[in-house]
């Protein structure tokens, strides 16, 4: 073969790479769109938001389509030798640059400067980007001398080392990006094929959704009453506000007119059931944006519980019409947000979601937890015997003898990409699916611009780690030592043995980091009272006792009348816990659960509490057998006449039940 015919050979190979690369490329950025699309409204969104978020979720899902290319790239490939999809190393390599430069300036300067930017509560755009301008510089003053104080301790015990140095610096850059992407890896890949399979069983399904309603119910319920005091403590400024500056007028006006306040008037104030917080005497312009940013962050709130009440309620529904289909083997169309196929009759309709649907969910179950062992398994064999990985197998075939990179083929290069899609799509469902993030929250259609942002803040940062995990699992480092990304930032994050670390600790958080993500709603009223709760949101709708029935078509039955039901059901002994339920549960005087508290305050819940809760919930749920009686000398009615009054008559002021706060008239114990 002459020169200019492998020149020619070359260029067309080039050629058609590029070809698919950019329409690669192009089909990951409609992808981002419509996801963008699911949670933000395109149209009203600025473009100074949807620009960095866009850029924060497209960069990590674009590194399914680099890695493989890089591979490809850095293989040496002879005369004659089939392989994949590649690129020129320069052009690779300032690929893996503009993502890297690009990383580095969303998640520590453009994506928190702007998530409290749209968090501020100031009007002026000036004083709302010095407002978020003050609260980063706290930020980045004690991660900057955290940092400098760390440097000037390797530089005593190691000497000054420019490279490392500059591993160092690396390693911790991204020493958080790899300790989340661990921690959110190893839970994704236990519960995302353990959700498949459970939502498999319609039966099951059903159960979990009620015993989740009155957790959310009750969620919903805490937003509305903060919302609602919140909106009266700005009624109040409204009344007050002719005796401040005209500026601040005009911002108590702006307030008034995006809230739903209640009437101003002072008898409709005084007989309002919620206390709201005094106002105090001087307003000041830090007080109202302080007033504005809660106000916000309530709405958030809100729209968070109600969308997902609604969601809940319509997939109750759906499980249930699907339940009550069963004697008849036919099955009617579905509810709103259900898939509905017209030209499918209804006996092949049943077949489908009662049948099929299931089917098909419990082999992609299986096909993700056999996904999910191989990569668990080719962390944990990887220190040892490099070359038995089973993602390597995959991927590059039979290792060859001098253990060097062989060029890839296009089929192992699509291994290779679904490899990486599985990481990304295990660890991203971990980060939406847990709620340690205190209000941060993903709402369809309705997502916070603060929360957005910090999502996408948290996406980006695993850019670099999933990269990272993905190449040293493929074999020994002469394996992956001539790509263009190990080249640039693989070797500093190898240098330090901060960087080795995290590779062994890695298989440790696999195996412990799934334990959660199956429980949401037990422990909190039981799906007993859910089940209640979801038969008086469809009545409530059906007969239009249900007020406002909002956008999504649900129309929330009335608050006061639903828990006035609980409370008659609960005094009739059918309910073993309260519904808590907002301003109700402060009337009666009961605390707030912890769960609600550790959310608002930001933080998760410690471990012991949810399983303290579980163990009391246990207890306290359990009936007595009718063959067990309360022992005599526990009754507070024993010995004398009285009747079973307060204690009062008889031997009945002195008896044991008063030690255990016995009620009177029934004999029980409460401990």
């Amino acid at each position: 073969m002459t020169t200019s015919t492998m020149a020619a050979t070359a260029t067309a190979s080039s050629l058609a790479s590029n070809i698919f690369a950019l329409a690669a490329l192009l089909t990951i950025t409609v992808l981002v769109l419509l996801l963008l699309r699911h949670y933000l409204p395109l149209r009203t969104t600025p473009a100074y938001l949807l620009l960095p978020v866009f850029l924060a979720l497209a960069l990590p899902s674009s590194i399914i389509l680099l890695v493989p290319i890089d591979l490809a790239s850095a293989a040496a490939a002879p005369a004659g030798t089939a392989r994949g999809v590649w690129l020129p190393a320069r052009v690779v390599l300032v690929t893996w640059r503009i993502a890297y430069w690009l990383t580095f300036a969303l998640t520590w300067f453009i994506l928190p400067l702007l998530g409290d930017f749209c968090d501020s509560g100031y009007r002026e755009t000036r004083s709302r980007l010095v407002d978020s301008l003050r609260r980063n510089a706290r930020y980045q003053l004690i991660t900057l001398g955290t940092g400098a104080a760390g440097l000037v301790y390797f530089i005593v015990q190691n000497g000054l080392h420019v490279a490392s140095i500059k591993g160092l610096v690396m390693a911790l850059a991204y020493a958080w990006g790899l300790v989340l992407a661990i921690g959110l890896m190893g839970h994704g890949l236990v519960a995302l094929p353990r959700r498949l399979y459970r939502n498999a069983s319609v039966s099951g399904r059903l159960r979990r959704l009620q015993a989740q309603a009155p957790k959310t119910k009750e969620s919903l319920d805490e937003a509305s009453d903060q919302l609602d005091d919140l909106e009266s403590t700005l009624c109040q400024l409204q009344q007050r506000k002719h005796g401040t500056s005209r500026d601040l007028q005009v911002w108590i006006a702006e307030l008034a007119e995006t809230s739903a306040l209640p009437d101003p008037s002072p008898a409709a104030l005084r007989a309002t059931p919620t206390t709201p917080t005094p106002v105090p005497a001087v307003l000041t312009p830090r007080y109202l944006a302080t007033l504005t940013r809660k106000l916000k962050r309530a709405r958030h709130r809100k729209a968070r519980f109600l969308s997902e009440w609604r969601a809940l309620c319509h997939d109750a529904q759906a499980t249930q019409h699907l339940l009550d289909a069963a004697p008849t083997k036919t099955l009617g169309p579905s509810p709103p947000r259900q898939p509905n196929l017209p030209f499918l009759t209804p006996s092949a309709r049943y077949t489908l979601h009662a049948h099929l649907l299931p089917a098909l969910q419990k082999a992609l179950a299986l096909l993700l937890a056999l996904a999910s062992t191989s990569l668990i398994f080719s962390e944990a064999i990887k220190p040892l015997f490099p070359s038995a990985s089973l993602i390597a197998l995959t991927v590059l075939g039979r290792p060859s003898p001098t253990s060097e990179l062989h060029p890839l083929t296009l089929p192992a290069q699509l291994l290779a990409a679904l490899w990486l899609t599985y990481m990304a799509t295990a660890t991203l469902h971990a980060l939406s699916l847990l709620r340690v993030w205190g209000n941060r929250a993903l709402v369809p259609r309705a997502t916070y611009p603060e929360s957005a942002c910090w999502y996408g803040l948290q996406v980006a940062k695993l850019t670099i780690p999933l990269s990272f995990n993905f190449l040293t699992l493929l074999g020994p480092r002469a394996v992956y030592q001539d790509t263009a990304f190990y080249k640039l930032l693989g070797v500093g994050v190898d240098l330090t043995p901060l960087g080795e670390g995290f590779k062994e600790v890695w298989v440790v958080w696999d195996f412990g980091g799934g334990g959660g993500g199956g429980g949401a709603g037990f422990g909190t009223g039981g799906w007993r009272e859910g089940k209640a709760l979801l038969e008086r949101e469809v009545l409530g709708r059906g007969g239009g006792g249900g007020g406002g029935g909002g956008a999504g078509g649900v129309g929330l039955a009335s608050r006061g009348s639903a828990q006035g039901d609980v409370e008659r059901r609960r005094e009739a002994g059918g309910l073993s816990t309260p519904l808590a339920g907002g301003g109700r549960q402060r009337d009666l005087g009961l605390e707030r659960p912890a769960a609600a508290r550790d959310e608002e305050e930001g933080g998760g819940r410690p471990f012991y509490r949810d399983f303290a809760e579980r163990v009391r919930n246990t207890f306290e749920g359990a009936e007595r057998p009718e063959w067990v009686g309360t022992p005599r000398w526990m009754r507070s009615d024993r010995g004398g006449g009285g009747g079973g009054g307060g204690g009062g008559g008889g031997g009945g002021g002195s008896s044991w039940g008063k030690w255990f706060a016995g009620s009177a008239d029934g004999g029980g114990v409460r401990l």
